[in-house]
């Protein structure tokens, strides 16, 4: 047996490790490398990518407003009146760290994305193990066996990276699909807002994309947007 004893050199796998930060997951990027009898290194990316580059569409304001809250005037802000004014504008990322709906629909977001990064965790434990086992008892193996497991090593490999990626795709499509709600929600409600009121333009601002440089505090309906997209939420909850 001894041209077996290094038939399998050790094999290193790095979890990925996780950052809550904003209302976002982040994963470091790890690899699972094979080597040995299997004859080539297969790497495989970890469920980094579910994570990495989570942004809600518009609710990637909102989650910026969650680390960095934005200082908000001690003075109460009024809806201009629409026979003076009909350009107004509406700060975006106050909106969205006060819409309890865009707050909702983050922390559901959120779950399901922990939630799935779980589930992969959980079977890359599990192919660890089998690796392990493997490298345990590779000495005493015939030499047919010690090929077999190799192979269905090499295929449960390839299976997790691609149960790993249709997870990514899933995420990501429903992430878009969420912000695309959102937004419209907002949108409809603007729509028939500016029609009330009487305004011809409607702005948004954010820091992030900060298309509106400067406007009077009186032309800001942040506020009354807010609070009127809220009471409409309430009642849709109930």
């Amino acid at each position: 047996m001894a041209r077996y004893k290094h038939a399998l050199q050790k094999i290193r796998i790095l979890a990925p490790k996780v950052y809550l930060c904003q209302n976002f997951y982040r994963y470091k990027k790890g690899t699972f490398l094979l080597l040995s009898g299997i004859k080539n290194i297969i790497r495989m990316k970890t469920t980094a990518s579910i994570f990495t580059k989570i942004t809600l569409g518009v609710l990637l304001a909102g989650s910026i407003a969650a680390c960095n809250k934005s200082k908000t005037d001690s003075k109460p802000i009024t809806a201009p009146d629409a026979s003076k004014e009909t350009t107004v504008f509406i700060n975006q990322d106050t909106l969205l760290s006060k819409y309890n709906y865009a707050k909702d629909v983050t922390k559901t977001m959120q779950d399901k994305g922990k939630a799935a990064q779980n589930d992969v965790g959980a079977r890359q434990q599990a192919f660890q193990r089998e690796v392990a086992d493997y490298q345990k008892n590779v000495n005493t193996m015939a030499a047919d066996q010690r090929q077999t497991t190799e192979q269905r090593l090499q295929r449960e490999q390839q299976d997790l990276q691609g149960y790993s990626q249709n997870a990514t795709a899933q995420f990501q499509n429903e992430q878009s699909s969420e912000a695309g709600k959102v937004y419209d929600k907002i949108a409809d409600f603007v729509k028939g807002y500016a029609k009330e009121k009487g305004y011809k333009l409607v702005l948004m601002y954010s820091k992030a994309n900060p298309t509106v440089l400067y406007g009077d505090q009186s032309l800001d309906v942040t506020a009354d947007v807010t609070k009127r997209l809220n009471d409409a939420y309430s009642k849709d909850k109930k």
